[in-house]
């Protein structure tokens, strides 16, 4: 398909800088399986869960993936930015790296502290240059490795904002927690599952009240989740592939809620990209490890996921796409339309939709 059919004009000021307070007073705009509209809050979201309905969440926790450091050469210093996307294994990540053009394979750049006496042990992490790609993508190799990597990234690095909030403001201490979902338990993200932003304790006891359970997935989001596809073809775009995994137990319980009649419904575009990852053509789920590319757009059938609560996403992006082939790309069009006109909030920290599938168990 035609990437530009997924195009769309965002005023600025429907970009949101900072989350709704409390987190479940966002709006929600419901879109039927016939396209019809409601204006609703995501603290409504019981009156739309029925006994035996399976809501699905994702457990990933964001690590503080922007890390400020030096380039050390010789008796020079410059200062240098990166942002973690993508752990390859114990010691080593792949990284976007600002600025990237002068650095060098072999070359050190010291993270945390500014001095070059600094001792690494006493506040900074030092890495290596190992290989350098394109657009500023390089792989570092850590001095550290394996938790006590993961306890210096968290000390010394800042939330991963998206661009489109970085770049209209400063990180701010309340984004530690604000960018990190209630369900938040498997460190590895790079991003967050932007749907479960929106819920509190009191909300997930009200879900539990209707009858309806909470089942928990992981799926690390990577960076390029939420970049727009540059490709003018959709036939032309790779996906990164993200790690996932969907326990056996887990399989078990989603099957077995199908099978009463329940609804699986996927919190965010991650949990629903997981679950139809593991999907078998017939809908069963079988349990799911490793890495997924799944890529949907409009002609997909959804195996599996009958209702998802998902956030706005920017234009030409895939989880526009994924919506598009959930709902219908019209009716995601005119949904969109809607909400602009109706002053609804954009993107990470934005408000939300609730997505019913017109061709399966997805009526309201």
């Amino acid at each position: 398909m035609r990437v530009d059919l997924f195009d769309y004009e965002l005023p600025s000021e429907r970009i949101a800088l900072t989350p709704a307070t409390p987190r479940d007073a966002a709006r929600m705009l419901v879109v039927a399986p016939d396209g019809a509209l409601q204006d609703r809050f995501v603290g409504d979201l019981p009156d739309f869960l029925r006994p035996g309905d399976a809501l699905v969440v994702n457990d990933t926790r964001v690590i503080a993936a922007r890390l400020s450091g030096i380039r050390v050469r010789g008796e020079t210093a410059a200062r240098i930015e990166a942002t973690l996307i993508k752990r390859l294994d114990g010691s080593r990540w792949r990284a976007l790296v600002r600025p990237a053009k002068k650095l060098k394979i072999g070359e050190r750049i010291r993270f945390g502290e500014a001095s070059e006496s600094s001792a690494c042990l006493l506040g900074a992490l030092d890495a290596e240059i190992e290989e350098k790609g394109e657009a500023g993508e390089v792989t570092l190799a850590f001095a550290f490795h394996g938790a006590a990597l993961e306890e210096a990234i968290e000390r010394l690095g800042a939330p991963p904002l998206p661009p489109y909030i970085a770049a209209r403001r400063a990180v701010r201490a309340s984004d530690r927690d604000d960018y990190q979902t209630v369900f938040a338990r498997e460190a590895g993200a790079v991003a967050a599952p932007t749907a479960g932003l929106h819920f509190t304790q009191p909300l997930l006891e009200r879900v539990e009240a209707t009858g309806a359970r909470v089942h928990r997935v992981t799926l690390h989001v990577g960076a390029g989740t939420f970049l727009p596809v540059k490709a003018d073809d959709t036939r032309d775009h790779e996906m990164h592939a993200e790690w996932g995994r969907l326990d056996a137990a887990t399989a078990e319980a989603l099957n077995a809620a199908r099978a009463r009649g329940g609804r699986i419904v996927a919190v965010g575009t991650t949990s629903a990209r997981l679950i139809e990852s593991a999907a078998e053509e017939g809908g069963a789920i079988r349990p799911f490890g490793g890495e997924t590319a799944i890529f949907i757009t409009p002609g997909y059938r959804f195996r599996a996921v009958d209702a998802l609560l998902t956030n706005f996403h920017l234009p030409r992006s895939t989880l526009f796409m994924l919506v598009a082939a959930f709902s219908g790309l019209e009716a995601m069009r005119r949904a969109y339309a809607h909400a602009i006109a109706a002053g609804y909030r954009f993107y990470s920290y934005g408000d939300a939709c609730l997505l019913f599938g017109a061709a399966r168990r997805g009526d309201i």
